[in-house]
């Protein structure tokens, strides 16, 4: 087996691994960075991603940013131990260092790392800007880079060769090492081409989390999870080692480990994030031919990810989005389209009821209802308009036009894993907290490893978890404080 020692070992090469990576290196640490993919592939999910980030300039997170991942930072929790959380951690007791629920702490850590995380990337030669999102009406406003997650894993990647990392591509960490005292002096890794390969040195999990991999799917979100996919291939690629082999270790798990990312998606398109965000201008049914949900309670950026999991919920996982010819006079409605599958498409809605291989008449009679409780209203399609059902349920709040303007139009939805939200547990330093509530020496985390979700994702929020938890990482490594 081959031994290779570093000061610093990353095990993953997307947008926190690379940061991590970085941050490392240009304080003289010697960086191996680890990647299952080729280099043409490398990057994981943050290749494929847009990265929306929920900021509302350069220099400033959003108003609600601490509030929102407050709000779904865990389910029920003590107060004696939120209490807790609100002091100096050192005068916590261990019971309150270990909970799974994100302390107040790592929120406000996230929050005031981020301006200084996109000034340090711009340095580094990533540009950003407030480019059109794939929302048509939205409650946030969201930063771009400019050219995507590509751009940033490209930029990053090239900065991290520069300053001398060692990049191992096909490779993929499997087992930590450590010694008596539970610190991790290394990893045990496989690569496709030269088979095992021993590390020495610090580690930073950077591998994602589990979406691609069916039995901890299985294993943490049930049965139903069949019926799920990544949301582009770079998902495919996290397999949840680096989550696990952390947990073999007696890290703390954090995160809701049965939840993840929703996102509705075209089943037919492969192409990366097949999104279809035109539902909330139309209806949604289910393979019974019958509305379950409210399509538009409020802008599509704020409510997509909970519609979604309802569609999830319907027979197969499955739904279609019903719209007429009206949805093309919505300026720019493309835009909420991302599919490159045409509509499926009929001149009548038993026509439409057919091709989609639904039950007729139920399909019919739905269509029937909804039109006949659409009250009318000052439609404004951009904005939320109040234009709703009476006696109708379930109701539907905005945007509510009868269906009945052919040739009618259906898109299949099913949800997408964006990524999953159970992880690991890290203090202000990304270091890896054990079961116990102290930090694991020699082992930090970073990105979608991180568990930092409950309930509803903040949206706009991972991609900037992995730079800023990463780049903290590299730098806590370093020896330099956060």
């Amino acid at each position: 087996m081959t031994n290779l020692k570093f000061d610093l070992i990353v095990v993953g090469c997307g947008v926190a691994g690379l940061s991590a990576a970085v941050s490392a290196a240009e304080n003289c640490l010697s960086v191996a960075v680890l990647e299952r993919a080729t280099r043409d592939e490398r990057g994981g999910q943050s290749r494929f991603t847009e990265a929306y980030l929920r900021m509302q300039s350069e220099t400033a997170v959003t108003d609600d940013f601490e509030d929102f991942l407050a709000e779904n930072s865990g389910f029920y929790q003590d107060p004696d131990y939120v209490a807790e959380s609100l002091s100096e951690r050192q005068h916590w007791s261990a019971q309150a260092r270990a909970l799974p629920s994100v302390d107040a702490s790592i929120i406000s850590a996230f929050s005031e790392g981020v301006p200084t995380t996109i000034k340090w990337l711009q340095e580094n030669g990533v540009k950003f800007d407030f480019l059109p999102t794939q929302f048509l009406t939205s409650t946030q406003p969201r930063l771009l880079p400019v050219g995507g997650g590509e751009a940033i894993v490209e930029t990053l990647a090239a900065k991290a060769e520069s300053l001398g990392a060692t990049f191992f591509y096909e490779t993929s960490g499997r087992e930590l090492r450590v010694n008596q005292a539970n610190q991790v002096i290394g990893l045990k890794a496989h690569s496709r081409v030269k088979g095992g390969i021993e590390f020495e040195g610090e580690v930073v999990v950077a591998s994602g989390g589990f979406e691609g991999n069916s039995e901890m799917m299985t294993r943490y979100l049930g049965h139903r999870a069949a019926y799920l996919r990544p949301v582009c291939k770079g998902g495919y690629y996290n397999r949840g080692e680096g989550i696990q082999m952390s947990l073999d270790v007696g890290a703390a798990a954090g995160g809701e480990y049965g939840n993840y990312h929703a996102e509705p998606v075209d089943p037919r398109s492969g192409i990366s994030e097949p999104s279809i965000f035109i539902f909330p201008y139309g209806i949604l049914v289910n393979k019974e031919g019958k509305r379950f949900t409210d399509e538009a309670p409020g802008t599509v950026d704020a409510w997509y990810e909970r519609i979604t999991r309802k569609v999830y919920g319907q027979t197969d996982g499955i739904a279609y989005c019903v719209l007429d010819q009206k949805v093309k006079d919505i300026p720019n409605y493309r835009l909420g389209i991302r599919t490159d599958q045409p509509a499926i498409e009929a001149s009548t809605i038993e026509g439409l009821a057919e091709k989609l291989e639904l039950p007729v008449d139920d399909f019919v009679q739905s269509v029937e209802r909804y039109n006949a409780a659409c009250k009318g209203g000052e439609y404004k399609p951009l904005e939320v308009d109040g234009v709703c059902t009476e006696n109708l349920r379930p109701a539907k709040s905005n945007w509510a036009l009868p269906i009945d303007k052919g040739p009618f139009m259906a898109y299949p939805m099913i949800s997408a894993n964006v990524f999953t939200f159970g992880g690991l547990k890290i203090d202000e330093g990304a270091r890896v907290i054990n079961i116990d509530g102290d930090p694991i020496k020699g082992l930090y985390a970073a990105g979608e490893t991180v568990g930092m979700y409950y309930r509803n994702y903040c949206g706009g929020t991972s991609v900037l978890r992995g730079l800023t938890f990463g780049r903290i990482a590299g730098r806590t490594a370093a020896g330099l404080e956060v």
